[in-house]
């Protein structure tokens, strides 16, 4: 499984990168949350999770790859407020 999941993102990874043309915003998206996911499933490894934290950490991953897409496509950032509400604005250059 852990195999498989990892040899998916990096074809698609190698997929998208032998694109000629600039990325769509969705394109961006799908490459975050692929981006994630891997980022998750490498952290569940590195770590020696078991299987349910596995899962956990592949999902955070992806929502965490998505979020900084759709950041960096509208150049907001969530800053928070300390009382647990939060503000956006510009992303620091």
């Amino acid at each position: 499984m852990k195999k498989t999941l990892l040899t998916l993102t990096c074809v698609a990874a190698l997929a998208l990168s032998a694109c000629n043309r600039p990325l769509t915003d969705q394109e961006k998206t799908i490459v975050g949350g692929v981006a994630g996911i891997g980022a998750g499933l490498i952290t569940a490894n590195a770590i020696g999770a078991n299987k349910n934290w596995t899962v956990l950490t592949t999902l955070a991953g992806a929502a965490a790859g998505i979020m900084v897409a759709r950041n960096q496509h509208t150049n907001q950032c969530a800053y928070s407020n300390g009382d647990g509400t939060y503000r956006t604005a510009p992303c620091p250059v």
